[in-house]
């Protein structure tokens, strides 16, 4: 059995916008590919929410590979908690 590189099975995925704009996380390269298509689970006021992104562009910044998303807002569950008292 050999040793993998982490450049290898890994990549960062930087969301641009929605509810996650801002972050990035490592995620695990499927057969080498990243995901084109990205669904989330995360929370908001409490409740579980799926967001969903598309891939922007994908790089490659010293040896690794780096994918931007931006949010599907059609396709995702609503982030903006509604206010009872508005």
């Amino acid at each position: 059995m050999t040793a993998s590189n982490a450049h290898d099975v890994f990549y960062t995925a930087e969301f641009v916008d929605g509810p996650l704009a801002g972050d990035a996380e490592e995620r695990v390269l499927v057969h080498g590919k990243h995901d084109v298509k990205l669904s989330v689970v995360a929370l908001v006021d409490g409740l579980e929410s799926i967001f969903r992104y598309n891939e922007l562009e994908a790089r490659e910044i010293q040896g690794k590979l780096h994918v931007k998303y931006s949010f599907d807002a059609g396709t995702s569950d609503p982030f903006e908690s509604e206010d009872e008292n508005e």
